[in-house]
């Protein structure tokens, strides 16, 4: 985690004689490791990094507000200026936020214990109770898709569906790549993932009445610290982290 620290703290007081800060920004960050992380100083996540970088760069101060992750949305799709991580851009949503940045590219798969699926076909056919956060992006893809209110299980980002599966209380887990691999880390059983089922932007948000030079600003500052690599090396550190504890 040092080089990750050392770099976000680089790109932050690079700036440091350059801007004054401004007025404080509401962010509603949801604990999903390792988009988002809530519960440490230091670490923030892959998105949640990234974010807090862009917005010190941008001359801001920040103030984190956690909550569930629908009364998070609700809170920025009726206020004015409430800045949203992780935000998945879909159809369903494009209307209702104003769409700053984006910040990586999520592939969604199926998680299991056994043989994994080839297709959603498949899926439909072999797994009876699936595992899928509530308010996310791959319930509405699987409902999309013909799949039945009885083989979807909600559970909350904060849940352990690794748990569910180990209990044998659902048959799969259907979830972001990353978000499959940093829960499963450490485990005595072997987790197997299926080919990916779809992939979306992860962008940071604003409400849809949100401030045009706040979006510039914010805009400006991600677009730089990926140009200067922050970005990626924030990223594949949370990446290897979780891929070497398997």
């Amino acid at each position: 985690m040092l080089l990750r620290s050392t770099l976000i703290a680089i790109s932050i007081c690079s700036l440091t004689s350059e801007v004054y800060a401004k007025e404080q920004l509401n962010l509603h960050m949801t604990d999903a490791p390792p988009l988002t992380i809530t519960n440490s100083i230091d670490d923030h996540g892959m998105v949640g990094d990234v974010v807090l970088a862009a917005i010190s760069r941008a001359g801001y101060h920040v103030h984190l507000r956690v909550a569930p992750w629908l009364r998070a949305q609700k809170m920025v799709t009726e206020g004015d200026n409430q800045l949203i991580v992780p935000m998945s851009r879909t159809p369903e949503r494009e209307n209702l936020y104003t769409w700053i940045a984006p910040i990586m590219s999520m592939d969604r798969a199926f998680f299991s214990l056994y043989n994994p699926v080839a297709d959603l076909a498949e899926a439909r056919e072999r797994y009876k109770r699936i595992a899928v956060g509530v308010g996310t992006p791959q319930f509405e893809f699987l409902k999309s898709q013909g799949f039945s209110d009885d083989q979807l299980v909600t559970i909350k980002l904060n849940d352990n569906p690794g748990q569910l599966l180990e209990l044998g209380r659902v048959d799969a887990w259907f979830t972001g790549v990353p978000e499959g691999l940093y829960h499963w880390a450490g485990s005595r059983k072997k987790l197997r993932r299926s080919s990916v089922m779809f992939s979306t932007d992860i962008y940071l948000a604003c409400s849809k009445r949100c401030d045009k030079v706040l979006v510039d600003e914010l805009r400006q500052a991600v677009e730089a610290l990926r140009r200067e690599g922050v970005v990626q090396t924030i990223q594949d550190g949370y990446l290897l982290s979780a891929k070497g504890s398997h």
